[in-house]
């Protein structure tokens, strides 16, 4: 049965990343996350190294675990049944395992939702990539017919969404009404930190027929409304974590890590670290900002505030369900308004138009969009 302020969909479907859940997983883990890359055990046995420090486990598992209980918990409050999947790009549960369970059920229309926020290949298209893989291989097993009545649709990159665009400004801004205290407004710093991707990815971001650079800009726009939130004049600035390219590519800069070696010298004394660019604690966040840049920032006497990630913010999950409710109303040819924070962001589509974060190593096939 689908619930009519859901309909057409008889199923909703988190998309994560996901990551090894004990030490025996590590290896394999970023086997696959690096396939096709060439790179080998040794390196990464040295980036397995950061998951020994939390007992082999990451915590994403856990926290979309979390996320699909508020979400429920979120979605029974308004009186919609239809039942939450889950499935991974990397670790179990795998994406082609969900969703052959969900069509052994009788799932025929699936609305997918992804635990990242913007718009560039490895936050979007790549997972839109990826359904299209796991849908192959269940045509391949006989499991689908080929051209068959699997549906699979997606609600639109969000990050620019109020649901999670207002919360992070709530939080950046509580934790620089707090610094605000102690510190005078130029000894105050905010950082926002968002994943470093390659410029080219960053450039090719976005509408194919748009000005690019699409994923840099979202952050910016977000960062830019976040600092006009403040009570004082706090001044804020984007950087960039967790790069892991090659040292000839250029990737998006400055590293967080890099830049708080510059503050002192600007006299900064408190550096307020706000991650807009991830939905949850993962390994990036709690390794990269809560080891690494802590770390720094004790050797460099810059007192540091680690703001949170959404996470299970009410607020936030109330608007991943408003998100879901407006796709569906948008399937059913209903008008909808697509609202963003700040108002002079612009919303993404649900549907991504021809060339939109293109793939730049080869030609792949992606759902939910019009190429």
């Amino acid at each position: 049965m689908t619930d009519p302020d859901l309909a057409p969909y008889d199923a909703l479907l988190l998309i994560s990343f996901g990551g090894p859940e004990g030490p025996d997983e590590v290896l394999p883990f970023l086997r696959r996350v690096t396939a096709g890359r060439g790179i080998p055990d040794e390196r990464l046995v040295e980036v397995g190294a950061h998951y020994d420090l939390f007992g082999g486990r990451s915590p994403i598992n856990d926290q979309c675990r979390a996320l699909i209980a508020a979400l429920r918990t979120e979605l029974d409050g308004r009186g919609l049944d239809t039942p939450i999947l889950w499935g991974n790009r990397n670790s179990e549960p795998f994406l082609a395992d969900t969703l052959r369970e969900a069509y052994e059920a009788g799932h025929r229309r699936i609305l997918t939702l992804t635990t990242s926020a913007w718009s560039s290949y490895s936050s979007c298209r790549q997972y839109r990539e990826n359904l299209a893989d796991a849908v192959t291989t269940l045509i391949e097993q006989g499991t689908v017919a080929d051209g068959g009545d699997l549906v699979i649709d997606k609600v639109r990159t969000y990050g620019v969404h109020p649901g999670f665009a207002v919360t992070n400004a709530t939080l950046v801004t509580e934790a620089v009404r707090a610094a605000a205290a102690q510190y005078r407004p130029e000894e105050i710093r905010v950082l926002f930190v968002t994943h470093s991707i390659p410029e080219a990815m960053d450039e090719t971001s976005g509408p194919g027929d748009g000005d690019g650079n699409t994923y840099s800009r979202q952050h910016a726009t977000l960062a830019a409304a976040c600092v006009a939130q403040f009570d004082a004049p706090v001044e804020g600035e984007l950087v960039f974590c967790s790069r892991s390219g090659p040292p000839h590519q250029p990737w998006l800069e400055p590293d967080i890590v890099d830049r708080l070696e510059e503050l002192p010298a600007e006299g900064v004394k408190a550096v307020i670290v706000a991650p807009i660019g991830f939905v949850s604690d993962h390994m990036e966040v709690i390794y990269d900002l809560d080891v690494e840049a802590a770390a720094a920032c004790e050797r460099l006497g810059l007192a540091m505030t680690r703001v949170p990630t959404v996470g299970t913010d009410p607020d936030f999950v109330r608007g991943l369900v408003d998100l879901m409710l407006e796709r569906a109303a948008e399937s059913r040819g209903e008008p909808v308004t697509r609202p963003v924070w700040p108002a002079n962001a612009t919303p993404m589509p649900s549907v991504c138009a021809p060339g939109c974060c293109p793939n730049l190593r080869r030609a792949a096939p992606a759902l939910c969009g019009l190429d």
